[in-house]
């Protein structure tokens, strides 16, 4: 067995935090373990033995991330996902929006498409339609489509599927559609005399790499839709990213909706990636992200019982603005000697509300049952934004917040580094066992 190493004590009031703001939040206790940068990995022993048998047979295991655009993107997820499944085999794509939710939308293992008469609603950004936005679930996106509408995937030959899922809305006046996996095809009626969610999965009888849906008769809302190996085993890991968001905007996502899909879809780990988007917020407080923290993760816990839940801490990023750099005294707070952006005259710093968003995050995944993963340590520390900019090649963009593929790499590989480790540590080891 791996050595752990003792987490050293954390208190969120150590952080600096924003101008005027004098709310001190400390955590009850220290995380018991960290293993490389993921902390309190015990909590996540279900998991971390379905994952060690995954290639036995079977469903998959299933991981669904959700979170803002490092998830959407696909970068990090999908390189992660690419060493899950070449370790423990492919169970396939998984949970994904369903069609094409917006311009840019990336996908790695599957092509989506759709046709003109698609309405879409998200939970943040253009897609955010107030009241009229409608049900939105796990995916955060929904669309609303009118007789003749269609959307299709094709999938990779690693993410070959035979189990296609779709979920939508039930209720009056709800149309019918038709679904087709592979060879076979069936009728959907979504005509109801309430409103609730649904799902219904087609079963191929043998592997397939498409899948598709048309509206015969609207309207009808979508929520979601995945592909999956039925039975051999292997890892799905869906990524549920929106550009832009906050764990808050999750708010958004109606509880029958993601329940009902949570239930279908069943996750052995749900995976929370949100962060550096509140750390840049100019109306960030202390206070409210950490009260804003705290009821997000008791409502994923209670959408989900039992889950296992990783909490991913907000990476090392920086900014030129004066005025999200500056901390109590106003004044931008210094790096850490030694480290890139230190002593070269770089204008490039971490917001003061990032060490809060931080702490903040790790202080309430111990308290609340989580297992925690400190990404940015995984990267050096603080103020390691600017040097990874400026590798070469660059491990970073020039915004300082997201990652080139070669950065997004670098960590997709050490947090399955530490996944393996926690697998080794705990997989075997019956709950209560000493695992050192």
């Amino acid at each position: 067995m791996m050595p752990l190493l003792l987490a050293t004590a954390l208190s969120v009031q150590a952080a600096p935090a924003p101008a005027g703001e004098q709310v001190a939040v400390t955590a009850t206790a220290a995380p018991s373990a960290c293993i490389g940068g993921l902390c309190d990995a015990d909590r996540l022993r279900p998991f971390l033995t379905k994952l060690a048998a995954a290639r036995a047979g079977g469903r998959p295991v299933r991981i669904v991330q959700i979170g803002d655009s490092h998830t959407a993107g696909d970068q990090i997820t999908g390189t992660w996902r690419t060493l899950l499944q070449t370790r423990y085999g492919s169970g396939g794509r998984g949970i994904l929006p369903p069609g094409r939710p917006y311009a840019g939308y990336l996908t790695r293992g599957i092509t989506a498409r759709q046709s003109a008469g698609w309405t879409v609603s998200g939970i943040f950004g253009a897609a955010w339609r107030g009241e009229g936005s409608g049900p939105i679930g796990l995916a955060a996106y929904s669309q609303t489509g009118g007789t003749g509408a269609t959307m299709g995937l094709s999938a990779t030959t690693a993410e070959l599927f035979d189990r296609f899922t779709v979920c939508a809305m039930r209720g009056p006046g709800a149309g019918t559609l038709a679904l087709t996996a592979g060879s076979v095809s069936v009728t959907w009626s979504l005509a109801d005399s309430r409103v609730a969610p649904d799902c219904r999965a087609v079963d191929a009888p043998a592997v397939t790499d498409n899948a598709s849906l048309t509206v015969v008769q609207g309207p009808v809302t979508l929520t979601s839709w995945a592909t999956e190996r039925r039975d051999g085993g292997g890892v799905v890991l869906s990524n549920l990213g929106t550009v832009g968001a906050q764990f808050m905007h999750y708010d958004r996502v109606a509880d029958t909706v993601a329940r009902r899909e949570l239930q279908d879809y069943a996750p052995d780990l749900i995976v929370i990636a949100f962060g550096t988007n509140d750390a840049f917020w100019p109306s960030f407080t202390a206070s409210g992200y950490d009260a804003m923290l705290q009821a997000g993760i008791r409502r994923i816990q209670r959408l989900a019982p039992g889950v296992p839940i990783l909490l991913v801490g907000a990476p090392d990023s920086a900014t030129k603005i004066a005025s999200l750099q500056a901390g109590p005294a106003g004044v931008s707070p210094a790096c850490d000697p030694g480290l890139p952006g230190a002593a070269d005259g770089s204008p490039w710093r971490p917001t003061a509300a990032l060490a809060v968003v931080q702490a903040t995050q790790r202080a309430r995944a111990h308290d609340l049952g989580l297992a925690y993963w400190d990404w940015s340590a995984r990267m050096g520390g603080r103020c390691t934004a600017d040097g990874w900019s400026r590798q070469t090649p660059p491990l970073m963009r020039g915004d300082h917040v997201h990652f080139t593929t070669p950065g997004a790499a670098i960590i997709a590989g050490r947090l399955q580094q530490d996944i393996d480790a926690a697998v080794a540590a705990y997989a075997a080891t019956p709950a209560g066992g000493d695992a050192r």
